[in-house]
């Protein structure tokens, strides 16, 4: 094992996987000169040159769709939004040209292209660059949507997504990229739509995904303290969901919380909740609990945007509710 910071890891995975594949390239705003508005793409300029890694204009729509068409026609490119937020500049071209290609052109045409970037709250960055879009593009069927909470996750599943046949959606945080976190050494993917445990308990299950899990481990050491084990589901992929991982945690522990840094109307965690109870509901042993940010868009007052997001005292109050305490 090696000790990667976040950005490391997706920068080892992008620059392996080039190595590997000379149809896999790299555009997006200051990705070249700069090294990444977050650092992310460090030295690979240097290393594939100006041909593999584009610096573009503020044209998300314009690169976006370069790089739809360049895949449709045997390249893979990865495309780097500065931000989510800034997608939806080019969102057109992501739902109905990436994802509906293969089925429109009666499977004659592949779209494999990842765009990545960072999603959801990064502080004081107010309410048009602090929000989560992980439900908004898991809704589009054709596209796969990566949510990664930790360097080692983050590796093996960009290589994989790199590798898939189909547009994905691979969502990082601009607070996560300075997180360590070992990494393996040597060759490693991670496939997509596999949950991991990243922590076993008895007592309830947390299904969570992103940086905002951690809050759902602080919460799981407070209430060990209690006596009280939770069991914590990381999603890794939104969709394809692993279903199947969730499904049989609830079976054991009888009762479900998630937590998603998102807006509570129709979100990931509306989706899982539907699934439990259409599929295992006689194995609850308590209505379900979701936890999101409030409805509002994000504020830029530190203490309306401590109020605003979910932590680790809401998911605390959630897991004893759920347990009758």
């Amino acid at each position: 094992m090696k000790t990667l910071q976040f950005r490391e890891a997706v920068c080892e995975a992008m620059s392996e996987e080039m190595r590997r594949d000379e149809s896999i390239y790299l555009m997006g705003e200051e990705v070249a000169e700069y090294n990444g508005a977050y650092k992310a793409s460090k030295g690979m300029l240097d290393e594939f040159g100006a041909k593999r890694v584009i610096d573009t204009p503020i044209s998300e729509l314009g690169f976006a769709g370069i790089a739809t068409g360049s895949a449709m026609n045997g390249n893979r490119p990865i495309v780097e939004f500065m931000t989510f937020n800034f997608s939806l500049v080019g969102i057109d071209q992501i739902i109905n040209n990436a994802a509906k290609i293969r089925q429109m052109s009666g499977g004659q045409f592949n779209c494999p292209i990842v765009f990545r970037g960072p999603t959801a709250s990064a502080g004081q960055l107010a309410a048009t660059h602090s929000q989560a879009f992980e439900s908004w593009f898991a809704n589009c069927p054709g596209l796969k949507v990566v949510v990664p909470s930790n360097p080692a996750d983050a590796k093996g599943l960009l290589k994989s997504a790199i590798r898939d046949d189909d547009p994905v959606i691979f969502m990082e945080s601009e607070q996560m990229y300075g997180d360590k976190g070992e990494v393996p050494e040597g060759e490693y993917l991670i496939p997509l739509g596999v949950a991991d445990i990243k922590r076993e308990g008895g007592d309830v299950t947390i299904v969570s995904f992103g940086k905002i899990i951690k809050e759902a481990y602080a919460a799981a050491e407070k209430l060990s303290e209690e006596g009280i084990e939770c069991e914590i589901i990381d999603l890794r992929t939104v969709r394809p969901m692993d279903h199947k991982a969730i499904m049989d945690s609830v079976k054991k522990t009888n009762r479900l919380v998630v937590l998603e840094e998102a807006w509570p109307f129709g979100n990931v965690a509306t989706e899982i909740t539907y699934q439990v109870q259409n599929q295992i509901f006689d194995y609850l042993d308590a209505p379900i609990e979701k936890i999101n940010t409030a409805d509002t868009p994000a504020p830029y007052s530190p203490a309306l945007l401590a109020e605003w997001l979910p932590n680790s005292e809401d998911v605390i109050k959630a897991v004893k509710k759920v347990l009758y305490k």
